[in-house]
């Protein structure tokens, strides 16, 4: 089906997608799009060629998407923010010999390549491409996800599942073409597929957030762009509503990518809203299942098989049961993972329950029960986690932690914080205990190699795993964490006004059980993107300033952050003020304090 044709030609001057880089309508999209293409394909881009994507979040982004497909290529998201040693293990896999990027893209996050194509706006003459989903089973994309053995492994989406995931969620959705949908999750993530797509074959117009850590940011430009739906992973929703709440404009919201919570699913409930619990594995294309959520005390399912999907519960021998490991089969189904054969035998199986011949069903691992209101998520049966969305395997994580020499043992696991939040939890038999050595130096490694949302939070140093009467790692038995201040620097006692405010909020975010000290650092304390958003939230509320979210990133130890504050208006920052109202902000809404702050900015 062609993506852009249709629109084009009823709607040529409505807005297809804004963000960083302009608007463009859906003239001037498929203009851009066609003409790439035709670069591409001047390139020697054609069915199963892939051509990595090494993009910021812009306009841009999505033209370049467009225009590998309308090439007739595979498109493999190379995010920025990963670290070099990653991205070249998935250039590798992968085969690239052609990446698309940005003036202002860090240069050796492609070196190597052979071919780097720097995209800019204008200036290409229009080719005859036509971008669009066709249902053949040519290579759609390649999309990365921890591997157990240490190494990211590609699943390999053709185009008949990606076809397959946008006509039955036009269905289910039913989005129209005044519909606006906010773009918020990296290209790495798969979901990342329906919300730039689907709007597109609806006539609708996509919002591309370039920061989505700032919830603050996000909540005003959804509000500003008169945004309709949006999808995010519960951590991202809860950035929303913990920066002031999710705008009521946005009336479809879709929560997925891990559990969605009961009390979460009640905070974004309201009227007029239609809340969609929806679940789905990357090696079955985004989402295989979508359900309304109704009010408590009704339970939170995984909901219905969307379009053609197959949901079998399965024992381990493989026959239909009530409880059992979850099997997902249908036109959703991916190839399997680029490069791995037995691999992908041993997850992809044959589909006993499926009319047609030759088709399979994907074994996710994932532990469900069969109740009267729907399907009930119980677990993993394997070392895969998933933490704010993220998939993750543990083993990945293990083998970073063992590449060093000062390391004899090592193993993963997660703990909620004191938050309720899961956490990573590094858990290692050292050469030489000394933890506080230690932890900077595996933290700085594993930056190096890992994504982010893959680094541990906190470390636990132990004498020994505890093993299994067979001696294997006995998972279940690894020590909770104290949350304490393990592996930081000594412990500095914060001097100023603004350093023992600063302190005071870190450790209500972060759950350190121990006082925090000046020098003590965001992210060996255990920060992240997410728990970065709730300090910023909380300073604005409590010296009733506005600090970028970026300043935290850049000044990332108390002191530091404490001293660039003082740089602020003096008559920003008055924490007389702050000391009297401290006890009234607890029991008041981020839209109440939003209303406090600007009349104490007005000098009322």
């Amino acid at each position: 089906m062609s993506l852009l044709a249709r629109w084009r030609d009823l709607t040529p001057d409505a807005v297809a997608v804004s963000g960083p880089g302009g608007d463009l309508t859906y003239a001037e999209l498929h203009r851009r799009v066609s003409a790439l293409a035709g670069v591409l394909r001047g390139r020697g881009v054609r069915p199963e060629v892939p051509v990595g994507l090494c993009l910021e979040r812009t306009t841009g982004m999505l033209v370049a998407m467009l225009a590998v497909w309308a090439a007739g290529g595979a498109y493999v998201p190379l995010d920025p923010a990963f670290p070099e040693d990653r991205l070249r293990l998935m250039r590798q896999d992968a085969g690239i010999r052609l990446v698309l990027t940005q003036p202002g893209v860090d240069e050796r996050l492609v070196a190597g390549v052979p071919e780097v194509l720097t995209i800019s706006e204008g200036g290409l003459a229009a080719k005859d491409a036509e971008p669009g989903l066709w249902p053949h089973g040519d290579l759609a994309y390649l999309m990365y996800t921890s591997g157990s053995t240490g190494r990211p492994k590609g699943v390999a989406v053709p185009h008949r599942a990606v076809t397959h995931l946008i006509e039955s969620f036009a269905d289910t959705l039913k989005p129209a073409p005044g519909d606006v949908w906010l773009a918020v999750t990296t290209l790495s993530f798969d979901i990342s597929v329906l919300e730039l797509l689907l709007p597109l074959a609806c006539g609708a117009r996509v919002v591309i957030a370039a920061d989505t850590a700032d919830g603050k940011a996000l909540r005003e430009l959804a509000i500003a762009q008169g945004v309709t739906i949006m999808q995010a992973t519960p951590a991202g929703w809860r950035v929303l509503l913990e920066s002031g709440g999710v705008p009521e404009q946005i009336a479809t919201r879709l929560c997925g990518g891990e559990a969605l919570p009961r009390d979460l699913a009640d905070a974004l409930l309201a009227d007029g809203v239609r809340l969609w619990n929806v679940y789905g594995p990357t090696e079955t294309t985004v989402w295989s299942a979508a359900g309304l959520v109704a009010p408590a005390p009704a339970p939170v399912t995984l909901g219905d098989p969307v379009g053609d999907t197959g949901l079998y519960v399965l024992a381990e021998d493989g026959s239909p049961a009530e409880e059992g490991e979850l099997h997902i089969g249908g036109a959703g189904v991916a190839r399997g993972y680029r490069g791995l054969p037995r691999m992908t035998a041993a997850r992809f199986l044959p589909d006993p329950f499926s009319p047609r011949r030759g088709t399979r069903m994907y074994a996710t691992g994932d532990l469900v029960r069969r109740t009267a209101a729907g399907l009930e998520y119980l677990g993993r049966a394997d070392q895969q986690v998933k933490v704010r969305g993220f998939r993750i395997e543990l083993g990945e994580i293990e083998t970073a932690l063992r590449s060093g020499v000062e390391i004899r043992q090592a193993a993963a696991a997660v703990h909620p914080g004191p938050d309720g939040t899961l956490r990573l939890v590094a858990y290692v038999v050292p050469q030489e205990a000394d933890p506080g050595a230690l932890w900077p130096v595996l933290r700085e490694r594993l930056r190096r190699t890992l994504p982010e949302y893959m680094v541990p939070a906190h470390l636990v140093v132990l004498e020994a795993l505890p093993l299994t009467p067979n001696g294997k790692l006995d998972r279940a038995a690894l020590p909770p964490p104290a949350w304490t201040r393990v592996g930081t620097v000594p412990y500095r006692e914060p001097a100023t006004p603004v350093e023992q405010e600063l302190a005071a909020i870190w450790g209500e975010v972060l759950g350190v059980a121990e006082p925090i000290g000046a020098d003590d650092d965001f992210f060996d304390l255990g920060g992240h993107s997410l728990a970065a958003t709730q300090i910023i939230a909380k300073i604005q509320a409590r010296f009733a300033i506005v600090v970028p979210i970026v300043l935290l990133f850049e000044h990332s130890t108390v002191a530091a952050l404490a001293r660039e504050m003082e740089l602020f208006d003096p008559d920003e920052l008055d924490l007389d003020e702050v000391a009297s109202l401290r006890d009234q902000l607890d029991g008041l809404s981020a839209e109440d304090l939003a209303a406090i702050f600007d009349d104490l900015a007005a000098g009322s």
